[in-house]
């Protein structure tokens, strides 16, 4: 049973598998984790309900996303401990008029209250760690996202975080057209839209990026010598 079963039809399943799509592309031997806009703004300072979380950030997912940090959290403690390198793409509050198109099509993304970009404790980023604010959905886009990739020797990104449908979407995409393995932990992405993040992930594991729970995937990398 996969996540998006109910959503995308199993004669369409098989058309995509019919035609190669879907192939695992297995990790590699140096992987990075990218957490992405995993910030109050997207998640609350509390866990509530959709219609309640927006009262505080208009662009919360609601208990989806707390849902999705209790699932990171081992992901990331395994990659602390390991001495991978974990990087925060994440969106920044806005200067002067810097926002560009992502400002002037979803205002309320880069003019919420300061705490809301802050990190939960929980995830938040500590000494070492690779921050990189960014203006746009992917992480790459006008960031040193490669170049630190790169530095790092890194052949496989781990992608977590917000929004399924949006930047972790981007990310993926971009990270899969500059040859990195990408893999994505089911649980521990989240979307307002529970249709668009289990399409989403649908057609991302078809095409960009092995998508798995995120026991299998953490297996997979406690298997790296």
């Amino acid at each position: 049973m996969n996540i998006w079963d109910d959503v995308i039809s199993a004669e369409e399943q098989k058309a995509y598998a019919a035609a190669g799509f879907g192939r695992p592309s297995g990790l590699g031997q140096r992987p990075a984790l990218l957490i992405i806009d995993v910030q109050y703004r997207t998640v609350g300072t509390e866990r509530k309900p959709f219609d309640e979380a927006i009262k505080e950030f208009p662009t919360s997912c609601g208990s989806v996303a707390w849902d999705a940090v209790e699932a990171m959290v081992p992901l990331v403690q395994l990659f602390r401990a390991r001495g991978w390198p974990v990087m925060y793409p994440h969106v920044a509050p806005k200067i002067a008029n810097e926002g560009g198109r992502l400002a002037e099509k979803v205002p309320a993304i880069m003019n919420v209250a300061a705490k809301g970009y802050e990190f939960p404790e929980a995830i938040a980023p500590q000494p070492g760690d690779v921050m990189l604010p960014k203006k746009h959905p992917s992480a790459f886009f006008g960031t040193a996202l490669c170049s630190h990739l790169i530095d790092h020797q890194v052949d496989t990104v781990i992608v977590i975080g917000c929004s399924t449908s949006g930047c972790v979407r981007g990310t993926a995409v971009d990270a899969f057209s500059l040859n990195f393995k990408v893999a994505i932990p089911q649980e521990c992405v989240y979307d307002r839209s529970i249709t668009s993040h289990k399409v989403n992930l649908f057609d991302l594991g078809q095409k960009y990026a092995d998508v798995s729970p995120v026991a299998e995937l953490m297996s997979k990398l406690q298997a790296i010598s």
